[in-house]
């Protein structure tokens, strides 16, 4: 098993529940942890046996970018749902920040993990 590591991307959306949340896109920070068997990819050198991560990556961007979820826990799920897209990919966390969601907390984060059965 491998592991890949996506980390602190810095991405906008409109998230909260707050009226002014509902208007202006706050910032928000994802990592994502993807497990896979990178066996094939390291004998053959080739991006089509392993995690295109610029792709999915730019997927994920896109989605969260246009988004307006109220709970971090539904756009943790849609960006786990996202990188479980991958048919390479056996199992999955993301951890989302929103930063200065509490006035005296750095940040507040949800964290999701699933797997292929």
């Amino acid at each position: 098993m491998s592991t890949i590591h996506i980390t602190d991307l810095h991405l906008r959306a409109i998230i909260g529940n707050n009226p002014w949340e509902r208007d202006k896109k706050q910032d928000v920070i994802i990592n994502i942890t993807i497990d896979f068997d990178a066996t094939k990819a390291s004998k053959s050198d080739k991006l089509k046996d392993t995690v295109d991560y610029k792709a999915l990556t730019k997927k994920i961007i896109k989605h969260v970018e246009t988004s307006r979820y109220f709970l971090l826990e539904r756009l943790a799920a849609k960006v786990l749902d996202i990188v479980l897209t991958v048919s390479v990919i056996e199992a999955a966390t993301v951890r989302i920040d929103k930063p200065q969601a509490l006035r005296f907390a750095k940040s507040v984060s949800v964290t999701l993990t699933a797997q292929r059965p």
